[in-house]
């Protein structure tokens, strides 16, 4: 299989790329430009990226024998799913590698903003012993709410019924016995966000997402919540959550994702009652080295004829590339 080209344009862990480099060429590119990535893609029959790359439908049609796209991560915003479908390019993704990770700091952000810890360790650095000024609230016997019970939401559910927390949860796609597996109780959104003390997002940017928590949402939740956000940005409105805090209407936010990718509002990152971290909720190195891995085995199956354990769409592939056969070939495009 060595005659196949793999393409990585993301930082990747070592572990994955030993992984490639045993089946494949490998030819790690970072920071390429779109007009780059056009001109690289030629030629490779696979890609991996994280989220830095844009795998727009100009880079997949410039493609020529491009078979897989494989993300090291979850989220696929990044990716041109429909264009890819189209070319008969299977995208997969790494559901699993980074769960723990991300419940893990979705738990330490809702304990970060109800302590006011940031706050507090910057103002004890400045040289200031402030304790009546950053007087927190216990979490134990608050009720939190979880839009979005997949494999992270669920993770996080456990780790709040650890901590004495009454556990509600939105998601049109689970049953109310998988909810109830984890202790939580299945509601409808406005009931959650009407009785939520604290509200944690955990779905996918999809367009029936995206601006899902407008100005009207905010509004129905308690004057005293909080609302987390260690998913995707655009979810939330962030023009309304700023009116939201200033206004005292909410009492804070802890943000990991940002509607502009890495340009956070600088209004809200300003706001004393808002913690924000940059992107960091797949980011340890267990997380990095489990994506990196199961991307890179996802692509030794692919090419080798193999089906992928986590595809994300389902081409229609010509003859020649349908998972089977094995062997290289040229890909035509569609119009």
């Amino acid at each position: 299989m060595s005659d196949y080209r793999i393409l990585v344009t993301d930082p990747l862990a070592d572990e994955g790329l030993a992984i490639l480099e045993e089946s494949g060429d490998v030819e790690a590119l970072p920071d390429l430009s779109e007009d780059e990535l056009v001109q690289a893609i030629v030629g490779a029959d696979a890609l991996v990226v994280r989220s830095g790359t844009q795998v727009t439908e100009r880079v997949i049609r410039a493609a020529d024998s491009l078979q897989i796209i494989a993300r090291a991560g979850v989220g696929v915003d990044n990716i041109d799913i429909p264009a890819a479908t189209a070319c008969g390019i299977l995208v997969v993704n790494c559901p699993a590698g980074n769960t723990v990770a991300a419940a893990e700091h979705t738990v330490a952000l809702l304990l970060a903003v109800a302590r006011n810890i940031p706050q507090a360790h910057a103002a004890l650095k400045d040289g200031r012993w402030d304790r009546k000024r950053f007087m927190g609230r216990q979490v134990a016997d608050k009720t939190l709410g979880i839009i979005g019970l997949g494999r992270i939401g669920l993770e996080v559910a456990r780790r709040a019924r650890g901590l004495q927390m009454q556990v509600l949860a939105y998601d049109p796609y689970l049953s109310a016995q998988r909810a109830e597996d984890v202790g939580a109780q299945i509601c409808t959104l406005e009931e959650l966000l009407q009785q939520a003390d604290f509200v944690t997002i955990h779905s996918a940017l999809t367009d029936e997402t995206r601006g899902m928590i407008g100005a009207e949402q905010l509004a129905l939740m308690k004057p005293q919540a909080i609302i987390i956000n260690c998913a995707r940005g655009g979810i939330i409105s962030e023009t309304a959550l700023l009116d939201a805090l200033n206004s005292g209407q909410l009492a804070g936010a802890a943000l990991d994702v940002f509607e502009d990718g890495s340009r956070p509002n600088p209004d809200l990152v300003a706001l004393d009652n808002v913690v924000v971290t940059p992107h960091l909720g797949a980011s340890t190195s267990e997380a990095q080295v489990s994506v990196a891995v199961d991307a890179a085995r996802q692509v030794v199956d692919v090419l080798s004829g193999r089906p992928a354990h986590w595809p994300v769409n389902m081409p229609a592939l010509s003859e020649e590339i349908t998972p089977g056969a094995g062997t290289r070939s040229a890909r035509g495009h569609t119009s």
